[in-house]
């Protein structure tokens, strides 16, 4: 039995991420906005997808990727609270739920971390939290 060439998980993996996130009438509801690139003076909340690492997560008779994806929440609310509710959306909607993913069968998603971070910039009342997920796949036969 041959094994399907290889294909790469990580745009197909984002692309299926972000139809998910802006398909959610709740979430939308609370960000301005979900990016994969953001204009000049985006009003604030917003979530823009990251970075991604891709590594092989080949079976004996298959390839697959782990791949992590990491979404940024940007706020400029004082304090954590509104960008926080807006991870735990994040986490509702991907934390161990399908994804549809182009050539790829959705393994599963699992929630890897996530940091709340101040923008020292002036005038520092930016707040951010990334959150990262591990989204495994195998290629589609």
């Amino acid at each position: 039995m041959s094994m399907p060439v290889a294909a790469s998980a990580d745009g197909p993996v984002q692309d299926a991420v972000l139809a998910v996130l802006t398909a959610d009438a709740e979430l939308m509801a609370l960000v301005k906005g979900v990016f994969d690139w953001v204009k000049e003076k985006q009003p604030y909340p917003y979530v823009v997808l990251g970075e991604s690492i891709e590594t092989p997560d080949n079976t004996h008779d298959s390839h697959g990727s782990n791949t992590v994806i990491t979404l940024h929440v940007w706020s400029q609310y004082r304090g954590f609270h509104q960008a926080r509710t807006i991870v735990t959306r994040l986490r509702a909607l991907l934390e161990h739920r399908p994804l549809t993913i182009a050539g790829h069968r959705h393994v599963a998603t699992y929630f890897v971390s996530q940091q709340t971070l101040t923008d020292p910039e002036p005038p520092g009342d930016i707040r951010h939290v990334p959150i990262s997920f591990r989204v495994l796949t195998q290629v589609s036969p």
